[in-house]
């Protein structure tokens, strides 16, 4: 835009949606209507009135917009006061919503030029006129793609478009580039990586039926306009020119080789050819970008002769920046691990990875090395090939999605917060473009069962509702034909079994995305996938609806099952797999009902009922006993409310807490269970052992890796051995976010903070003080703004300060039973007299 003007926010949908935040108003307001206001580049101005009091994802009011359409917001609202001042101005543009907007053609270097290394460099020069008024790029690659302008990178993104499955989607993004422009001669031109199109993520031999391409291609559009209405379009074609660049290899997975000798824009004579492959429709990008997120010094540097072993002091996902002089054709190599064996690199846990970075430096002073196109899971790195002394500066850097922060916690016993910080850690690093199972080792895949239990911890956390909701698009094109959802998402293994727990995705996420952010638009988009989900399983279930044999990963990671077994479970898996059969059809109601379609409803509550009373009648004996008489089937039963039977209930509660106290109070749950053993613990009235089980030291346990030194979350629950060596499994991830999804109850419990409708529009206060805590907060950016509830006890006087967002309304439940009900917006504060010895249940 010009001076003055917002910066704008490309759309790929002709009525995107419009939310807005009241940041204050007067005790016992309410929003009776609004205006939107919409400004057009023809000077027109059109003001549409609403009524009542909706201000969370509100339906395009306008004339739908067309491809490039531009148009500036604001918004004002009215309650009983009369009128607000009107908001700031946002500027939306259309970016191209239609494939006949596209001119530009997908080009790749002449076969034979562009071998598997190294990566390509394409470009393309043309003239700019005086009055240019507007400049875009649209720009996306069979692989990953840099594009620069005249020599500036166009923006801060890293890994674009991102990873989806590429014959059926591909993302684009958009750009405003005017500023990159000058009048006269321009150069276009775009670095080629190999990323997920081409790297070994997708080329493994177990993958290899579905590895995407052998060649890398390029689509480019830069349109400009000029203030007598031209609009001139530069585009990927056959005129471009390549050469290869100074990047001599590049993988996800085992790093990049870079020589710096080279020049970084070399002479570009080789001719480029169109690039004729199978690929999907393209939209524009929803998701956040990825982006570097923080810079790291080290904290300590290891004498690791004849390398130096840099110390990052915590675990993170990213590489290693560093500016080193010495001598040309010197060779640097930077190694990366995640955990010391012995002093040295513990590399066993990478498997086939690599992740080793190379340069062959040019003999500069002050030489800066730096990866492009590959990323690595780790806290120590390995730099060997000069002296120390000749590193002139050296840091990490942290990479991830942007996504922005929405929740925080933090309490009075550090372990615990620094258990929080940890689950922190792990999302940032495994939410990188999808969710990932790890960020180290030769897999790095969107696992469908990891983020099926992380969901509603991830959407506390961080605003996950277009990363999530562009994900859950990829799974219902990569859903098969019969309703199987894939174990991963984009799909890459050839062959698919229906696995419960993992196919549940397709209905918890985007369940969980309709509650966070009121948004019933991702049940309309999926429901078609939810439903094909539930209806294979009932398939398989049969005329007596328990999902029974087949294969199943079952309470993945159980602690007591082999380390080479992790789905020797101890919960019988047709325990777990009705369980799950119950929960989805249930969840499926409930998306019917908020998407008004009652006969579904009603359909999907019967079949639930039905399950149900299969599943007791199958497993739950009349003592409270279920088959296999474990934490995770008790957690299951008692979270999803699937026994009917009060006394029953009661006793399957009692059972739970009986197992819990057996074992030490220790976990004995994997991927499945443990997202519920805590919640279960507090519906059957004992959330003293819950607070127990949280915070005891013993293996397994979530302090067990604290105490450890834990930074992220650990896939199992001894990924190191008391002794500090590495688990011998053949997984042994020190970053992957699945049990972390305690934080959840953590949140809940502690924190006090639980959504009663959709988008928080109503919530419950009740914070729960217990296992010697003296204080907690909690906050969480909601869509109608923050609500910070934070706790302390002062001997046995418990005091709470409560912030309220306008537009949401508060009960607030005190340790001593005290209910304050429809607690609107505003800052309060409450006291009551506790037994802090005996917390409540």
């Amino acid at each position: 835009m010009p001076p003055g003007h917002p910066p704008v926010t490309f759309v790929g949908v002709p009525r995107p949606r419009l939310s807005w935040r009241i940041d204050s108003a007067p005790s016992g307001w309410r929003q009776r209507g609004a205006e939107i206001e919409a400004s057009y580049p023809d000077g027109s101005t059109v003001v549409v009135p609403l009524e009542g009091d909706g201000q969370i994802l509100v339906d395009w009011p306008f004339t739908p917009l067309g491809s490039r359409d531009r148009a500036v917001l604001r918004v004002r609202v009215s309650g009983t006061n009369g009128w607000s001042s009107w908001s700031p101005s946002a500027a939306v543009e259309a970016s191209l919503l239609h494939p006949a907007d596209w001119s530009a053609h997908w080009i790749t270097p002449v076969a034979g030029a562009d071998s598997a290394d190294p990566a390509p460099l394409l470009a393309t020069t043309f003239a700019v006129d005086p009055g240019l008024l507007r400049a875009r790029l649209h720009v996306t690659a069979l692989g990953i793609v840099v594009p620069h302008l005249n020599g500036e990178r166009v923006s801060e993104d890293h890994f674009t478009p991102g990873w989806t499955t590429y014959d059926k989607l591909i993302r684009f993004r958009s750009y405003d580039v005017r500023a990159l422009l000058g009048e006269g001669e321009n150069e276009l031109s775009a670095l080629l990586g190999n990323g997920w199109y081409r790297g070994r993520i997708a080329s493994l031999p177990i993958h290899r039926a579905q590895s995407y391409g052998d060649r890398l291609g390029l689509l480019a559009q830069l349109e400009l306009e000029y203030a007598d209405g031209r609009r001139v379009t530069i585009g990927t074609d056959e005129n471009w020119r390549t050469a290869p660049s100074r990047i001599l290899a590049n993988d996800f997975y085992d790093g990049q080789t870079t020589e710096l000798r080279m020049p970084a824009r070399p002479p570009l004579q080789a001719p480029v050819e169109r690039l004729h492959a199978e690929v999907g429709r393209l939209d524009l990008a929803v998701a956040p970008p990825v982006r570097e997120l923080e810079a790291i010094a080290p904290v300590t540097l290891l004498d690791g002769s004849p390398a130096v072993i840099a110390d990052f002091g915590r675990n993170l996902v990213g590489w290693v920046r560093l500016r080193v002089t010495a001598p040309a054709g010197t060779t640097v190599t930077i190694r990366h691990a995640e955990v010391l064996d012995g002093g040295a690199l513990s590399i066993r846990p990478l498997r086939s990875a690599e992740a080793t970075d190379r340069y062959i430096l040019a003999g500069h002073a002050g030489e800066l090395l730096e990866p492009v196109f590959t990323y690595h899971g780790f806290r120590y790195a390995e730099i060997s090939g000069l002296p120390p002394e000749a590193i002139v500066e050296l840091e990490a850097v942290s990479l991830g999605s942007a996504l922005t922060r929405t929740g925080w916690f933090e309490c009075s016993d550090p372990a615990l917060s620094q258990l929080h910080q940890n689950v922190v850690n792990s999302m940032i690093g495994n939410f990188l473009d999808v969710p990932t199972d790890c960020p180290q080792r030769d897999e790095r895949l969107g696992w469908t069962g990891d983020i099926q239990v992380f969901a509603p911890t991830a959407s506390t956390l961080f605003d996950v509702s277009s990363f999530l909701g562009g994900w859950l698009e990829s799974l219902a094109l990569d859903q098969l034909p019969d309703g199987t959802v894939p174990a991963v998402v984009p799909r890459v293994f050839p062959e698919e079994t229906t696995l419960a727990g993992w196919g549940d995705a397709a209905v918890v996420v985007p369940w969980v995305l309709y509650q966070r952010y009121g948004d019933t638009g991702v049940l309309r988009r999926q429901y078609a996938s939810m439903v094909a989900w539930v209806e294979r399983v009932r398939i398989l279930a049969g005329p007596e609806l328990l999902w029974r044999g087949g294969q199943q990963l079952g309470d993945w990671l159980d602690p007591l099952a082999p380390p080479n077994d992790p789905a020797a479970a101890q919960a019988d898996p047709d325990v777990v797999a009705t369980a799950y059969f119950f929960h989805s059809v249930d969840l499926l109601s409930q998306s019917a009902a908020a998407l008004g379609l009652g006969d579904d409803e009603r359909r999907y509550a019967t079949l639930a009922e039905r399950i149900r009373s299969a599943f007791s009648a199958a497993y739950v004996h009349d003592d409270g006993r279920i088959t296999s008489d474990c934490q995770t089937v008790y957690a299951m039963a008692l979270a999803w409310e699937m026994i009917d039977d009060a006394a029953v209930r009661s006793r399957s509660g009692e059972r739970l807490a009986e197992l819990v106290e057996s074992q030490g109070f220790t976990v004995a749950t994997g991927f499945l269970g443990t997202p519920v053993v805590l919640l279960a613990l507090s519906l059957a009235g004992r959330t003293d052992d819950a607070y127990r089980m949280l915070t005891t030291r013993a293996f397994p346990s979530w302090l067990y890796a604290v105490d450890l030194g834990a930074t992220t979350i650990w896939e199992r629950w001894d990924s190191l051995l008391p002794d500090g060596s590495v688990n011998p499994g053949e997984m042994t991830s020190f970053n992957h976010y699945a049990f972390g999804a305690v934080a959840n109850w953590m949140h809940r419990t502690i924190g006090g903070l639980t959504s009663l409708a959709p988008a928080c529009r109503t919530v419950r206060v009740a914070p729960v003080p217990g296992a010697g805590l003296t204080s907690a907060v909690m906050s969480y950016d909601s869509p109608y703004g923050r609500i910070t509830a934070g706790w302390k006890l002062v001997e046995r006087r418990f005091e709470l300060e409560l912030r309220v967002p306008v537009g949401v309304t508060a009960t607030v439940e005190l340790p001593d039973g005290a209910v304050i009900s429809a607690v609107e917006h505003g800052s309060y504060s409450y006291a009551t007299e506790v037994d802090a010895a005996a917390p409540a249940a």
